[in-house]
This record gives C-alpha cells, sequence and structure tokens, in this order.
C-alpha cells in the first residue's frame, strides 16, 4: 500500500506527480504532490534525500521508516526531526547501519527531550533506548555506549547494563557516566571476569577514595598504572604505600608513581629503593622533602648509580669473552660450567651469545628471549641449547633478575619443569624451530 492509496482524493495529484524525476537536491519548497510523487516514484536517491529533510510531516518519515530502501531509513533513522514512533521502529530494522545510525542520534534526541512532551513521546524514546542497549550487534551497542556516556538523563538500570558488557560497549561507561555510583563500581571491580573494566574504572575523573582502594586491591597491573596516572584520583596514603610494597618488579608503577603529587614521606623513602636513577632525581625535585627523605634518596641515588655502573660492565662481552665462547663451541667445550659462571658475573651477553651458538640460532632472536624477561621461553632456550635446568635456573636468577615469585624451579631437584611441547611453542613464538 502507497501513502497516495492512503489518502482519500490524492489518486490525480499522485497520477501527475509519479512522473516527476529529481536530480542533484530537492527544491527547498516541497508541495504535497511533489512528497507523494517522490515516495511513489522510482527515485531511490529522492527518496534518501527526503528522508533527511527536517520540514516533512510526521506521518512522512514514518512511512520512510518502514516503506523505504535502506538509504531512506538510514536517512529518517539519523534525522533529529523523526518522530519517536518512527524511532521505535527503527530500533527493530533488519538493516544494522540502520540501528547504527539512530544509535548515533539518540543521545542528542535524549537531553532535547522536552519535559513538556507526552508521556506517549517519552515512553516510546525510552523504549527505543533500551531496544539499542539489547541490540545483537556489539557495534550498535558501542555506537550508543559512546553517545550517551556522560548524560545523566539516561535510566540506571540502562546504563548498569551497559557497564557489563563487552570491553567496547562498557569502557566508555565506565570511564565517564555520571550516573554510576561509588557502590555500583566497587561491585563491578569485586565482581568484574574481565579486567578492562577496572582499568576504565581506574580512569574516572574524579575518583574516589573508597574507588581507588578496591582498584588498588585488585593488583591489576594496567589497572593500577592508570589509577597513578590519574590526577584526579582521591587515594589514601597507606593505599599508596601498599602499591608501593608490590612496585618493585613492576616497571610499568615506576614512573606514574613518582609523578603522583600526594606521596607521604614514606611512600618516597620506599619507592627510592627500586626506581632508576633519573627518577630519584625527579622524586628529589617534584616533592617537598624533610631532611631524612632527602639524605635517604641521595643515598638510594648514589647506590643506584654505582650498581648501574657495575651492571653496565659485567653485561659488556670484551673482544676476549666473545673469542673464548666461539673457540670453547668449536672445541666442543661451551657447557654447563661455563655458562653457570658468566651467568652469576651477569654477563648477559656472553650467556646470550653461548646460548645462540648452542641453540644453532641467530644471536639477535637469542638477546630477544633474553630481553623478554620469561622464565619460561628462557628456560626453553637453555633446553634447546643441550644444559641443564641448573644452568636454566641461574640464568633467571642472575641474567633476568626475575623475583623470586616468578623464578621457575627445576621438577625433582633436576628435570625441566616443563614438557618438550610446552617448551616447543614457547621457542616457536619466537620463531625458534625445536
Amino acid at each position: 500500500m502507497t501513502v497516495g492509496d492512503k489518502a482519500a482524493g490524492e489518486s490525480d495529484v499522485v497520477s501527475q506527480a509519479k512522473g516527476k524525476s529529481w536530480w542533484g537536491r530537492l527544491p527547498e519548497v516541497l508541495s504535497r504532490a511533489d512528497i507523494f510523487g517522490i515516495l511513489n516514484g522510482p527515485d531511490a536517491d529522492a527518496r534518501t534525500e527526503l528522508g533527511a529533510r527536517r520540514d516533512l510531516a510526521p506521518e512522512v518519515l514514518y512511512f520512510l521508516a518502514g516503506e523505504g530502501e535502506a538509504a531512506a531509513r538510514r536517512a529518517v533513522a539519523a534525522n533529529p526531526s523523526t518522530p519517536a514512533h518512527a524511532n521505535r521502529r527503527l530500533a527493530e530494522d533488519g538493516d544494522e547501519d540502520v540501528r547504527a545510525e539512530l544509535a548515533r542520534k539518540i543521545g542528542r534526541v535524549l537531553p532535547a527531550l522536552s519535559k513538556q512532551a507526552s508521556e506517549r513521546v517519552q515512553a516510546l524514546t525510552l523504549e527505543t533506548l533500551e531496544r539499542l542497549a539489547r541490540d545483537q550487534m556489539p557495534r550498535v551497542r558501542q555506537i550508543l555506549a559512546e553517545e550517551i556516556k556522560s548524560l545523566d538523563c539516561v535510566p540506571k538500570h540502562v546504563i548498569r547494563q551497559l557497564a557489563r558488557d563487552i570491553e567496547r560497549v562498557s569502557a566508555p561507561v565506565l570511564e565517564f557516566s555520571p550516573l554510576l555510583s561509588d557502590a555500583d563500581l566497587i561491585d563491578i571491580i569485586t565482581t568484574a571476569h574481565a579486567n578492562h573494566a577496572i582499568k576504565a574504572i581506574a580512569r574516572r575523573r574524579p575518583l574516589s577514595e573508597d574507588v581507588s582502594d578496591a582498584v588498588a586491591a585488585a593488583l591489576d597491573v594496567p589497572a593500577v598504572a592508570a589509577l597513578l596516572e590519574n590526577a584526579d584520583a582521591r587515594i589514601r596514603a597507606q593505599t599508596l604505600e601498599k602499591i608501593a610494597d608490590n612496585a618493585e618488579s613492576v616497571t610499568s608503577w615506576h614512573r606514574p608513581f613518582v609523578f603522583r603529587n600526594d606521596l607521604s614521606q614514606r611512600a618516597i623513602r620506599r619507592i627510592a629503593g627500586f626506581v632508576s636513577a633519573a627518577l630519584i632525581e625527579t622524586l628529589a625535585t617534584r616533592h617537598k622533602l624533610d631532611e631524612k627523605t632527602r639524605r635517604h634518596l641521595a643515598r638510594a641515588l648514589q647506590t643506584r648509580l654505582a650498581a648501574a655502573e657495575e651492571a653496565d660492565k659485567a653485561a659488556v662481552a670484551s673482544a676476549t669473552d666473545i673469542a673464548d665462547v666461539e673457540k670453547r663451541f668449536r672445541k666442543r667445550k661451551l657447557n654447563d660450567e661455563f655458562v653457570e659462571a658468566a651467568a652469576e658475573a651477569g654477563k648477559r651477553e656472553v650467556v646470550t651469545l653461548a646460548l645462540a651458538r648452542l641453540a644453532n640460532i641467530p644471536e639477535e632472536t637469542a638477546r630477544r628471549i633474553i630481553d623478554a624477561k620469561s622464565a619460561k621461553p628462557a628456560t626453553a632456550l637453555v633446553w634447546q641449547a643441550g644444559l641443564s635446568m641448573r644452568t636454566a635456573f641461574k640464568i633467571q636468577s642472575f641474567v633476568l633478575k626475575l623475583p623470586a615469585r616468578d623464578l621457575m624451579p627445576a621438577r625433582d631437584g633436576v628435570d625441566f619443569p616443563m614438557g618438550e611441547n610446552e617448551m616447543r611453542w614457547h621457542l616457536s613464538y619466537f620463531g625458534v624451530r625445536a
């Protein structure tokens, strides 16, 4: 059934208008006959242009929402003048792009919805919003979440629903929505099955002490880094000190920690015990220090500089070291005893070169495995080199310098703790065929 058929007495007008063809932009002023002719004629482009106009009667836009081609329906979905009942109809449209356009518009429609609007219009608009929030396609829900993330006129149950969606949907709502209370946020942190939720919450501005406590308690590395970087996150002194107690081996926390403006003297002294020399200097210049803390930082800086100098000396492979490795390899005397001794001396490059020769892989590949500072691939490389698990443990301890909780000990005191297939898998990640 056409719009012309629905209007009694319009048959002659429609018949005359059907013969017109619209090229380019439509005229600024369209007669009723022109509109009926476009709706019932062959020109799909004209219907698309018609669907974007803001001076049409609601029933015309409603007709296009149901009967127009996909392009016309998309235009109607994006049109702020589209009536509420047409928007509700489009929320069920079979074309994902139509629903995506509607989701983009809804964030602008809600704040502009007059309190004087009829209950029917308000109800239809909220139904449209709720339907989009349940859309089967994540892209539509993602667009909706971006559009409404900062609004305070959205029903709270919709925001809470989106806040527990997949990452690309929930992240903007978790970071920006003013409708999520501290209780909501803490509940999400403590029950989240995906760590992205905690990181998004950690970026909220502002963030209360209670929510900061919950983020810190999760001990999720990216989330705590985001928390420390958030200048508008209020973090209790004892919470910062607890984070500092776990921060030594988490290098991604060091810099944002140093640049916090709310560090206690105790936290500053604790941080100085493990950050780089450059960051110790930053601590000293950024923060107002008492005399005890100033002396502590000066000692820590001297210790760090001396240790770095010694480490640099030990790590560099001299020409003599390289020649020794090559000579031993040729004479089949490159063994556990030699590699263990080099590891204990902190000779990182010597160990790397020896493992590369024994495993028959490029030096750069061996270096990437060692630089990854992970027990499993390093242990697999030692296995590939034909050396013992004892040597692997020495390399973990003295070359990789892993904290105790990350060390991988031998099984039954002597055996490799992983099966051969698992070790081959770790090596394959670096392009090594074992």
